[in-house]
Protein backbone atom coordinates (compact mmCIF):
# COMPACT_ATOMS: atom_id res chain seq x y z
CA UNK A 1 0.00 0.00 0.00
CA UNK A 2 1.46 3.56 -0.40
CA UNK A 3 1.48 6.25 1.30
CA UNK A 4 -1.18 8.31 -0.17
CA UNK A 5 -4.05 5.62 -0.08
CA UNK A 6 -3.08 5.04 3.57
CA UNK A 7 -3.19 8.85 4.53
CA UNK A 8 -6.85 8.53 2.77
CA UNK A 9 -7.96 6.20 4.99
CA UNK A 10 -6.57 7.32 8.00
CA UNK A 11 -8.04 10.99 7.02
CA UNK A 12 -11.24 9.06 6.06
CA UNK A 13 -11.66 7.15 9.50
CA UNK A 14 -10.53 10.71 11.26
CA UNK A 15 -13.38 12.20 9.85
CA UNK A 16 -15.74 9.28 10.47
CA UNK A 17 -14.76 10.03 14.47
CA UNK A 18 -15.56 13.27 14.27
CA UNK A 19 -18.81 12.89 12.82
CA UNK A 20 -19.64 10.31 15.78
CA UNK A 21 -18.82 13.04 18.43
CA UNK A 22 -21.29 15.33 17.66
CA UNK A 23 -23.59 12.18 17.69
CA UNK A 24 -22.60 10.89 20.68
CA UNK A 25 -23.27 14.30 22.66
CA UNK A 26 -26.32 14.26 20.42
CA UNK A 27 -27.64 11.50 21.88
CA UNK A 28 -27.95 12.93 25.62
CA UNK A 29 -31.16 13.87 26.88
CA UNK A 30 -32.36 17.58 27.04
CA UNK A 31 -33.82 18.26 30.30
CA UNK A 32 -34.76 21.49 31.40
CA UNK A 33 -36.33 21.56 34.95
CA UNK A 34 -38.14 24.93 36.34
CA UNK A 35 -35.91 24.85 38.98
CA UNK A 36 -31.74 24.59 40.15
CA UNK A 37 -33.29 22.04 43.09
CA UNK A 38 -34.77 19.43 40.54
CA UNK A 39 -32.22 20.10 37.97
CA UNK A 40 -29.40 18.76 40.65
CA UNK A 41 -31.73 15.83 41.26
CA UNK A 42 -31.69 15.10 37.48
CA UNK A 43 -27.66 15.34 37.21
CA UNK A 44 -27.33 12.49 40.45
CA UNK A 45 -29.30 10.11 38.73
CA UNK A 46 -28.61 10.99 34.91
CA UNK A 47 -25.07 11.64 34.58
CA UNK A 48 -23.51 12.11 31.55
CA UNK A 49 -26.29 10.37 29.73
CA UNK A 50 -28.97 13.90 30.12
CA UNK A 51 -27.92 17.83 29.42
CA UNK A 52 -29.94 19.52 32.26
CA UNK A 53 -30.70 23.00 32.88
CA UNK A 54 -33.06 25.17 35.01
CA UNK A 55 -35.46 28.01 34.55
CA UNK A 56 -35.80 30.00 37.64
CA UNK A 57 -32.27 30.64 39.49
CA UNK A 58 -31.35 29.66 42.91
CA UNK A 59 -31.30 32.66 44.05
CA UNK A 60 -35.23 34.20 42.45
CA UNK A 61 -38.47 33.27 43.81
CA UNK A 62 -39.37 30.23 42.00
CA UNK A 63 -43.35 32.12 42.22
CA UNK A 64 -41.82 34.82 39.96
CA UNK A 65 -39.93 33.87 36.61
CA UNK A 66 -39.78 36.32 33.85
CA UNK A 67 -41.05 34.19 31.06
CA UNK A 68 -38.30 34.66 28.28
CA UNK A 69 -38.32 34.09 24.39
CA UNK A 70 -35.11 32.13 25.20
CA UNK A 71 -37.02 29.57 27.12
CA UNK A 72 -39.46 28.88 24.52
CA UNK A 73 -36.15 27.69 22.31
CA UNK A 74 -34.99 25.72 25.18
CA UNK A 75 -38.10 23.82 26.14
CA UNK A 76 -39.06 23.68 22.35
CA UNK A 77 -35.63 21.07 22.42
CA UNK A 78 -36.45 19.16 25.28
CA UNK A 79 -36.98 15.62 25.96
CA UNK A 80 -37.93 15.97 29.12
CA UNK A 81 -39.72 18.91 31.55
CA UNK A 82 -39.01 18.74 35.48
CA UNK A 83 -41.50 20.75 37.46
CA UNK A 84 -42.12 21.58 41.41
CA UNK A 85 -45.70 21.60 40.07
CA UNK A 86 -48.70 22.02 43.38
CA UNK A 87 -49.43 25.62 40.90
CA UNK A 88 -45.91 26.94 41.90
CA UNK A 89 -45.16 28.10 38.16
CA UNK A 90 -48.75 28.52 37.55
CA UNK A 91 -47.69 32.42 36.44
CA UNK A 92 -45.50 31.64 34.08
CA UNK A 93 -44.90 27.93 33.19
CA UNK A 94 -47.98 26.97 31.05
CA UNK A 95 -47.47 29.55 28.20
CA UNK A 96 -43.68 28.62 27.70
CA UNK A 97 -45.16 25.30 27.48
CA UNK A 98 -47.93 26.24 24.87
CA UNK A 99 -46.15 28.79 23.24
CA UNK A 100 -42.42 25.55 22.65
CA UNK A 101 -44.40 23.84 20.23
CA UNK A 102 -43.05 20.61 21.88
CA UNK A 103 -45.64 17.82 21.79
CA UNK A 104 -42.94 15.75 24.15
CA UNK A 105 -43.17 17.90 26.84
CA UNK A 106 -46.54 19.00 27.06
CA UNK A 107 -49.00 18.35 30.16
CA UNK A 108 -49.30 14.41 29.94
CA UNK A 109 -46.91 13.83 27.43
CA UNK A 110 -44.11 11.34 27.98
CA UNK A 111 -41.41 13.94 28.82
CA UNK A 112 -43.70 15.70 31.22
CA UNK A 113 -42.86 14.72 35.27
CA UNK A 114 -44.98 16.73 37.59
CA UNK A 115 -42.33 16.11 40.45
CA UNK A 116 -44.85 16.95 43.24
CA UNK A 117 -47.11 13.66 42.69
CA UNK A 118 -44.29 11.94 43.93
CA UNK A 119 -43.56 13.37 47.32
CA UNK A 120 -45.18 13.47 50.78
CA UNK A 121 -47.10 17.16 50.60
CA UNK A 122 -47.72 19.49 53.49
CA UNK A 123 -50.21 21.79 54.31
CA UNK A 124 -52.62 20.69 51.96
CA UNK A 125 -55.83 23.29 52.54
CA UNK A 126 -59.46 21.95 53.51
CA UNK A 127 -62.25 24.28 53.28
CA UNK A 128 -63.00 27.01 51.16
CA UNK A 129 -60.13 28.82 49.86
CA UNK A 130 -60.03 33.16 48.98
CA UNK A 131 -57.97 35.67 48.14
CA UNK A 132 -58.36 37.03 51.74
CA UNK A 133 -56.54 34.20 53.01
CA UNK A 134 -53.69 35.38 50.76
CA UNK A 135 -51.19 33.29 48.28
CA UNK A 136 -52.53 30.33 49.75
CA UNK A 137 -51.22 27.07 47.49
CA UNK A 138 -54.48 25.31 46.77
CA UNK A 139 -52.86 21.60 46.16
CA UNK A 140 -50.21 22.01 49.19
CA UNK A 141 -46.99 23.26 49.82
CA UNK A 142 -44.79 23.24 47.24
CA UNK A 143 -41.54 23.29 49.13
CA UNK A 144 -41.27 19.73 49.60
CA UNK A 145 -37.57 19.31 48.50
CA UNK A 146 -36.70 20.87 51.13
CA UNK A 147 -36.75 17.51 53.21
CA UNK A 148 -34.11 14.93 52.11
CA UNK A 149 -37.23 12.17 51.85
CA UNK A 150 -38.92 13.78 49.08
CA UNK A 151 -35.64 14.23 47.47
CA UNK A 152 -35.17 10.83 47.24
CA UNK A 153 -38.77 10.18 46.16
CA UNK A 154 -37.74 12.59 43.38
CA UNK A 155 -34.97 10.71 42.48
CA UNK A 156 -36.61 7.69 42.14
CA UNK A 157 -39.14 9.25 40.12
CA UNK A 158 -36.42 10.76 37.56
CA UNK A 159 -34.94 7.20 37.53
CA UNK A 160 -37.85 5.60 36.31
CA UNK A 161 -38.87 8.68 33.83
CA UNK A 162 -35.03 8.90 32.33
CA UNK A 163 -35.97 4.46 32.24
CA UNK A 164 -39.01 5.13 30.22
CA UNK A 165 -37.14 7.62 27.00
CA UNK A 166 -33.98 5.88 27.67
CA UNK A 167 -34.62 2.12 27.60
CA UNK A 168 -30.93 0.87 27.37
CA UNK A 169 -29.60 3.33 29.82
CA UNK A 170 -31.72 1.64 32.57
CA UNK A 171 -28.66 0.18 34.29
CA UNK A 172 -26.48 3.21 34.19
CA UNK A 173 -30.01 4.89 35.71
CA UNK A 174 -30.24 2.27 38.01
CA UNK A 175 -26.59 2.54 39.43
CA UNK A 176 -27.03 6.37 39.60
CA UNK A 177 -30.09 6.32 41.94
CA UNK A 178 -28.51 3.72 44.52
CA UNK A 179 -25.61 5.55 44.43
CA UNK A 180 -27.30 9.00 45.35
CA UNK A 181 -29.66 6.86 47.13
CA UNK A 182 -26.62 5.75 49.38
CA UNK A 183 -24.80 9.26 49.88
CA UNK A 184 -28.05 10.83 50.92
CA UNK A 185 -28.78 8.32 53.76
CA UNK A 186 -25.43 9.01 55.06
CA UNK A 187 -25.51 12.53 54.83
CA UNK A 188 -28.97 12.22 56.68
CA UNK A 189 -27.37 10.72 59.86
CA UNK A 190 -24.97 13.20 59.50
CA UNK A 191 -27.52 16.33 59.41
CA UNK A 192 -29.34 14.36 62.42
CA UNK A 193 -26.50 14.62 64.43
CA UNK A 194 -25.79 18.16 63.94
CA UNK A 195 -29.20 19.02 64.96
CA UNK A 196 -30.08 16.85 67.32
CA UNK A 197 -28.65 19.42 70.08
CA UNK A 198 -31.72 21.93 68.50
CA UNK A 199 -34.64 19.95 68.18
CA UNK A 200 -38.21 21.61 69.38
CA UNK A 201 -36.36 25.42 69.04
CA UNK A 202 -39.21 28.07 68.32
CA UNK A 203 -37.95 29.94 64.84
CA UNK A 204 -40.14 32.28 63.12
CA UNK A 205 -39.73 32.43 59.14
CA UNK A 206 -40.91 35.00 56.92
CA UNK A 207 -42.79 33.16 54.47
CA UNK A 208 -43.76 29.85 54.43
CA UNK A 209 -41.55 28.35 52.93
CA UNK A 210 -40.19 25.73 55.14
CA UNK A 211 -42.49 23.18 56.52
CA UNK A 212 -40.57 20.27 55.23
CA UNK A 213 -37.30 21.84 56.42
CA UNK A 214 -38.44 22.31 59.82
CA UNK A 215 -40.66 19.17 60.61
CA UNK A 216 -37.57 16.98 58.83
CA UNK A 217 -35.20 18.77 61.36
CA UNK A 218 -37.39 19.39 64.31
CA UNK A 219 -37.79 23.02 64.42
CA UNK A 220 -40.74 24.51 65.57
CA UNK A 221 -42.58 27.51 63.09
CA UNK A 222 -44.82 29.54 65.62
CA UNK A 223 -44.90 32.64 63.71
CA UNK A 224 -44.30 34.27 60.30
CA UNK A 225 -43.27 38.11 59.39
CA UNK A 226 -45.57 37.74 56.80
CA UNK A 227 -49.34 38.50 58.23
CA UNK A 228 -50.55 36.30 55.17
CA UNK A 229 -48.79 34.49 52.74
CA UNK A 230 -47.85 36.89 49.68
CA UNK A 231 -48.85 39.83 51.79
CA UNK A 232 -46.34 42.20 52.87
CA UNK A 233 -45.67 43.14 56.80
CA UNK A 234 -47.79 45.54 58.40
CA UNK A 235 -47.37 47.89 61.12
CA UNK A 236 -49.93 46.36 63.11
CA UNK A 237 -48.64 42.69 62.64
CA UNK A 238 -45.23 43.42 63.31
CA UNK A 239 -46.02 44.97 66.56
CA UNK A 240 -47.82 41.54 67.58
CA UNK A 241 -44.92 39.41 66.22
CA UNK A 242 -42.47 41.21 68.46
CA UNK A 243 -44.36 41.09 71.35
CA UNK A 244 -44.86 37.34 70.73
CA UNK A 245 -41.14 37.01 70.26
CA UNK A 246 -40.79 38.84 73.20
CA UNK A 247 -42.93 37.05 75.23
CA UNK A 248 -41.69 33.42 73.92
CA UNK A 249 -38.10 34.54 73.71
CA UNK A 250 -37.76 33.66 70.26
CA UNK A 251 -34.18 34.42 69.13
CA UNK A 252 -34.09 33.08 65.34
CA UNK A 253 -36.06 34.67 62.05
CA UNK A 254 -35.48 32.30 58.74
CA UNK A 255 -35.70 34.63 55.90
CA UNK A 256 -35.03 33.37 52.23
CA UNK A 257 -32.61 35.47 49.93
CA UNK A 258 -35.20 37.37 47.65
CA UNK A 259 -36.94 39.01 50.56
CA UNK A 260 -36.65 42.53 51.78
CA UNK A 261 -35.03 42.28 55.05
CA UNK A 262 -36.00 45.81 56.35
CA UNK A 263 -38.66 44.70 58.38
CA UNK A 264 -37.43 41.16 59.75
CA UNK A 265 -34.02 43.09 60.88
CA UNK A 266 -36.19 45.72 62.66
CA UNK A 267 -37.99 43.35 64.34
CA UNK A 268 -34.68 41.37 65.33
CA UNK A 269 -33.48 44.66 67.12
CA UNK A 270 -36.61 44.73 68.68
CA UNK A 271 -36.49 41.21 70.19
CA UNK A 272 -32.72 40.35 70.52
CA UNK A 273 -33.15 38.07 67.92
CA UNK A 274 -30.90 36.81 65.01
CA UNK A 275 -31.89 37.30 61.31
CA UNK A 276 -30.62 34.08 59.44
CA UNK A 277 -30.62 33.79 55.58
CA UNK A 278 -31.31 30.55 54.55
CA UNK A 279 -31.37 29.09 51.03
CA UNK A 280 -34.27 27.10 49.58
CA UNK A 281 -32.91 26.52 46.77
CA UNK A 282 -29.24 25.02 44.97
CA UNK A 283 -27.65 27.96 43.56
CA UNK A 284 -28.90 30.37 45.87
CA UNK A 285 -25.25 31.11 46.85
CA UNK A 286 -22.33 30.40 44.06
CA UNK A 287 -20.90 27.36 46.33
CA UNK A 288 -23.91 25.77 46.63
CA UNK A 289 -23.61 23.61 43.53
CA UNK A 290 -26.00 20.42 44.35
CA UNK A 291 -28.14 19.11 47.22
CA UNK A 292 -26.16 17.97 49.40
CA UNK A 293 -24.46 21.08 49.62
CA UNK A 294 -27.77 22.95 50.32
CA UNK A 295 -28.16 21.32 53.19
CA UNK A 296 -24.89 21.30 54.61
CA UNK A 297 -25.12 25.00 53.69
CA UNK A 298 -28.49 26.06 55.44
CA UNK A 299 -27.96 23.13 58.27
CA UNK A 300 -24.08 25.29 59.50
CA UNK A 301 -25.89 28.66 58.99
CA UNK A 302 -28.67 27.33 61.98
CA UNK A 303 -26.31 25.94 64.42
CA UNK A 304 -23.84 28.53 63.98
CA UNK A 305 -27.04 30.86 65.32
CA UNK A 306 -28.28 28.96 67.82
CA UNK A 307 -25.15 28.88 69.21
CA UNK A 308 -24.70 33.01 69.15
CA UNK A 309 -28.17 33.03 70.89
CA UNK A 310 -28.04 30.39 73.35
CA UNK A 311 -31.30 29.96 74.94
Amino acid sequence: MTKRPALALLLTACLALAGLAPAAAASKLKVMATTEDLAALTREVGGDRVEVEAVARGYQDPHYVEAKPSYILKLNKADLLVLVGLQLEIGWLPPLITQSRNPRIQVGAPGYLDASRHCEILEIPTGEITRAMGDVHPLGNPHYWLNPANGHRVGDALRQKLTELRPADAAYFQQRFDDFSRRLAEAEKRWDAKMAPYRGRKVITYHRSWPNFTQRFGLDVVGFVEPKPGIPPSPSHTLELINYMRQERIKLILVEPYFDLKTPKAVARETGAEVVVLLPSVGGEKEVTDYFQLFDYDLDLLVAAFQRVGR
